[in-house]
């Protein structure tokens, strides 16, 4: 709950943000392009100011309800001010195009925690 003494504004500038982005690629996506991209989205971190983790894993849900999306990311931003500063990054945008190719389908949601 937000304190009367702080603003709506000021505390959405002091909330962490959680980037989820699940991925299905193309049936044709050669497996090293895959396992490039297993390797560089993380090292947006180590590029991108305001990341305060990157983590990702397969799907390995017995549920089946999946839709074909393969692979989670979680990025946890420090505010939306780092989310705002990440979208347009010269190294996200870099990594998008790298992306972009082998994908069939994205999905991705953010929340506050």
């Amino acid at each position: 709950m937000i304190s009367e003494s702080h603003s709506y504004e000021e505390s959405k500038s002091k909330a962490r943000i959680r980037h989820i982005v699940c991925l299905k690629f193309k049936a044709d996506s050669v497996s090293e392009n895959i396992l490039e991209i297993e390797k560089k989205f993380p090292l947006l971190k180590q590029s991108i100011p305001g990341i305060i983790s990157i983590e990702w894993g397969l799907n390995n849900s017995p549920e089946g309800l999946n839709k074909g999306f393969t692979h989670c990311f979680i990025v946890t931003f420090a505010n939306e001010l780092a989310r705002t500063a990440y979208l347009p990054h010269p190294a996200h945008q870099a990594f998008v195009e790298i992306l972009k190719p082998l994908l069939d389908d994205v999905f991705v949601i953010d929340y506050n925690p």
